[in-house]
């Protein structure tokens, strides 16, 4: 009787095993493909992330692989989770492809927050490079898509930019994730998600706010 039970247990934690392989084996091919469907590749990354990264909001919406949130439901900043190693260094970005408008990218890319030297994945330990700004599209321009990405770093690192608060847009446009990664040899990106926005009553308060 006692292995009967045993071997009941035994199968139950590969049971249990298998579900959440499966569920994580999901996770990493939708979004590899959702990047591809969305133009996320190669309009942002050459390669996407087979990871996701997990966010949500203090509004209580979550980021979940193109869906359609709202600059009011964004302003705050996210929660970000990701599977990472607690002893090594990761930098996090959001970054908007779509700027000022998907069809007319002048400014492509805008960047709305860049973290480094996060040490695992406690991103309110990392060096703030530019901080959180939400969602601000233009009136009439359409929906933008904002992309988070997540890379692990070599090492921790010593970041060369300028400390941008949120009270600015300066320098925020005309940024490349891709040729910033180059430059501190971050590779590819490990772990990524995105939604898409369209203009909302909230962001002339935010454009008040970046002309501060």
């Amino acid at each position: 009787m006692a292995r009967v039970i045993k071997l009941a247990i035994l199968l139950l934690i590969a049971d249990g095993t298998m579900v959440n392989f499966r569920a994580f084996a999901r996770a990493m091919s939708t979004v590899a493909k959702n990047f591809e469907a969305n133009g996320v590749v190669p309009d942002v990354v050459p390669k996407a992330p087979n990871a996701l990264i997990t966010v949500k909001y203090p509004s209580g919406v979550e980021v979940k692989e193109g869906n359609e949130l709202t600059p009011t439901q964004v302003k705050d900043v996210p929660s970000v989770s990701y599977d990472a190693n607690p002893d090594s260094f990761y930098t996090l970005v959001i970054t908007d492809p779509d700027a000022p408008s998907r069809k007319e990218p002048k400014v492509r890319e805008w960047h709305h927050w860049l973290v480094g030297n996060i040490p695992g994945q406690n991103v309110a330990s990392g060096e703030t490079l530019s901080a959180y700004v939400g969602s601000g599209p233009p009136e009439g321009t359409g929906l933008h898509r904002y992309v988070f990405l997540v890379y692990k770093q070599p090492s921790k690192l010593t970041f060369d930019e300028p400390r941008l608060t949120n009270t600015s847009r300066d320098k925020r446009g005309m940024f490349s994730i891709t040729k910033f990664a180059e430059k501190y040899k971050l590779g590819d990106p490990i772990a990524g998600n995105f939604y898409e926005a369209q203009y909302d009553d909230y962001v002339p308060e935010l454009y008040k706010q970046l002309n501060g």
